[in-house]
């Protein structure tokens, strides 16, 4: 089965250019478009896609309202993307603190468009630990966040999970945790699924943003 994509951009020619990096690949495929956050909800329960790429900055509903309310409103929601033209944009770290799985530069390469699309479907968060590092550092200091704060003590993580979530925070894969821990790659994927359950989050970008928030670990 193929991986399918639904395009959110108010610029057209970028819904274009997208399609065609998308679609000429076997093994995705786009559903649909949307000029507008608005229209996300009825297209996603309508067309199930595997995927929103959703543009950050649009004039109705921007991505972060809409990725909100699709995590919010919809039954097992796509993975959600977010499309932006500065990687430093503020709108890109409220996006990912509202629940996106990552986010992609339009200026990015067909290769690493591709690759981005493939990674989330596939359950990966696709992370830019230096970005969101910037990002944080961007909004202040990491402790002032008395909600990020609370979550981690009442995660109460085990002195291997914290490890575990300091190299997340510094953008490493499973087998990468692994091989740094000298430890089996299941082992890692059980420590990070410990390390959402207890945070109380959906992904991997979830607990990172968490770590800086709380002051687990300093963006700078």
């Amino acid at each position: 089965m193929p991986v399918t994509v639904l395009l959110v951009d108010d610029e057209p020619l970028v819904r274009a250019g997208l399609r065609a990096v998308l679609e000429a690949q076997p093994d995705i495929e786009v559903v649909g478009e949307a000029a507008d956050g608005a229209a996300v909800i009825p297209l996603v329960r309508r067309l199930r896609p595997d995927v929103v790429a959703m543009d950050v900055r649009m004039p109705l509903m921007d991505g972060i309202e809409a990725t909100r309310a699709v995590l919010r409103t919809v039954d097992r929601p796509p993975k959600i993307v977010v499309v932006t033209t500065f990687e430093n944009d503020e709108y890109v770290y409220e996006a990912l603190r509202a629940g996106a799985d990552g986010f992609l530069l339009k200026r990015a390469r067909p290769a690493e468009i591709v690759h981005a699309v493939r990674l989330v479907a596939e359950g990966e968060s696709l992370l830019f630990p230096a970005s969101v590092r910037q990002l944080a550092a961007a909004r202040g200091d990491g402790d002032r966040d008395p909600a990020a704060r609370a979550a981690l003590e009442r995660a109460a993580l085990t002195g291997r999970e914290a490890e575990v979530l300091r190299l997340m925070t510094r953008g490493l894969s499973n087998a990468e945790i692994a091989a740094r821990l000298v430890v089996g790659t299941e082992t890692v994927k059980s420590h990070v699924s410990a390390v959402l359950v207890k945070l109380g989050v959906r992904d991997r970008t979830q607990a990172v943003i968490t770590a800086y928030e709380s002051g687990f670990v300093s963006p700078g």
